[in-house]
């Protein structure tokens, strides 16, 4: 007899999944950037439900208080390469005077759950607690190991997360080639009739940058042609007006071919004459998905220059979010010495590689036959993430990444706007898909 569809994700599973979610809420882990965080309470609560179902879980700092958990989970094929689950504990900050309700109290009203991190993403945190331990009441194990890794500093520079663990703990990942996390299988009505499942099959590099023009200093009231802040302004002003060209991935021109299709629309994206912006006109709420990865881009977002109204400052800086495409690199540094000219200097103030993930491999037509068996009337695509996540830092060990912490979403739900926005939260319902979605998933990765 065929095997009941999620049968090992037990009552008990969408129990705990739901209360995970609410109390890792309820732990404040708000990172502020510069160090200001500390999750190692949120990293204890996480290491003692892995060690309540068999597992011997390790926790690891860089940093005194910013915590990361690993644990491995043998699967049943010794010979089988091992797969890294990973989901960060920290959250960006929240400012409880714009909340309908206390960011951090993990509040369940009306069939959702509510706080800071509910969809970003200890939602996820909570889908792989509870479908480790709904494993060991069953007695069940995964044919690949898994490696599962809480991290820290995700939401800043991950130097006490997932890159402290790259670069100074290699050994507990041997064997991994692939690796999934958060932003990808979650519902996106394109249309009335059209749901949507985008799995995230690569991610655009990080570029932040820090623009220093130089000047000479003096008075207020005296003509100055070295004035650093003019300097700088017009180098933030053709930075925030320059339009970066198209440069089609092979992950985006899967997701652009794949929309095409769905919108009953006959398109050749290999053809040199392939208009982009044309076709992203044609596919309504769709384009969203598509339309921050089909060109690079760099947003001015600090400014900081003087002390008094009346002195002329001797340097003015500016701080620009840079990201660029897989193989755009080059291309964006070339472009950042043409805008900035030759009074301003830039350098990389962070930097992470840009990625991109095979979606004619075995385990995304797993993901996706996982989605289908459980939400059949939608349409997994691919698609190529415009921010970063910890699968930067994990490619430096050979890992490929991809973005995979399935939801199943109302209509009007607005899923993506609610990263680092307020008003965070996510329907119960949800979590009881996601959980059986993502046990589907790994049990037979």
């Amino acid at each position: 007899m065929a095997e009941e569809p999620g049968a090992t994700v037990d009552a008990q599973a969408l129990d705990e999944v739901v209360r995970f979610t609410s109390e890792l809420i309820r732990i404040d882990t708000t990172n502020r950037g510069g160090g200001d965080c500390r999750e190692r309470p949120a990293a204890e609560y996480a290491a003692e439900r892995l060690a309540d179902a068999g597992l011997e879980p390790t926790l690891l700092e860089r940093t005194e208080g910013r915590t990361n958990v690993v644990a491995r989970l043998e699967g049943t094929d010794p010979g089988a390469d091992a797969l890294l689950v990973h989901g960060h504990l920290d959250v960006v900050p929240a400012e409880a005077a714009d909340w309908q309700v206390d960011p951090f109290s993990g509040e369940i009203r009306d069939g959702v759950v509510w706080g800071r991190g509910a969809v970003d993403m200890k939602n996820m945190d909570a889908m792989i607690l509870a479908v480790v331990r709904a494993w060991a009441r069953a007695g069940v194990r995964p044919r690949r190991d898994l490696v599962i890794a809480f991290t820290a500093d995700e939401e800043a520079s991950a130097n006490d997360g997932s890159g402290f663990l790259a670069d100074q703990h290699a050994d507990l990942f041997d064997g991994c080639t692939e690796g999934i996390s958060e932003s990808g299988a979650f519902t996106f009505h394109a249309a009335p009739d059209l749901q949507l499942y985008p799995i995230a099959a690569g991610e655009r590099g990080t570029g932040w940058l820090k623009l220093t023009a130089k000047g000479r200093a003096g008075h207020g009231s005296k003509v100055n042609r070295a004035n650093a802040v003019s300097r700088l302004a017009e180098a933030v002003a053709r930075i925030g007006a320059h339009e970066w060209p198209v440069r089609l991935t092979p992950t985006v021109r899967a997701a652009l071919a794949e929309l095409a299709r769905l919108h009953g629309l006959h398109v050749d994206v290999s053809d040199p004459d392939f208009d982009v912006d044309a076709l992203l006109g044609k596919l309504g709420r769709a384009a969203e998905l598509v339309e921050p990865t089909v060109r690079g881009s760099a947003n001015p977002t600090m400014l900081q220059a003087g002390y008094k109204v009346n002195v002329i400052p001797g340097e003015a800086v500016a701080y620009v979010d840079g990201r660029f495409l897989p193989g755009g690199e080059e291309e964006f540094r070339a472009t950042l010495d043409e805008l900035t000219g030759p009074d301003v200097a830039w350098e990389f103030d962070h930097r992470e590689v840009a990625l991109q993930a095979p979606v004619e491999s075995p385990t995304y037509a797993r993901m996706r036959a996982a989605v289908e068996e459980f939400a059949p009337e939608g349409r997994v695509v691919p698609y190529c993430m415009s921010g970063g996540t910890d699968a930067k830092q994990f490619s430096r060990l050979g890992i490929t990444g991809y973005g995979f912490s399935p939801l199943r979403l109302p209509p009007g739900f607005d899923y993506q706007a609610l990263f680092h926005g307020v008003d965070e939260r996510v329907p119960v319902d949800a979590l009881h898909f996601g959980v059986r979605v993502l046990e589907r998933f790994l049990r037979t990765a």
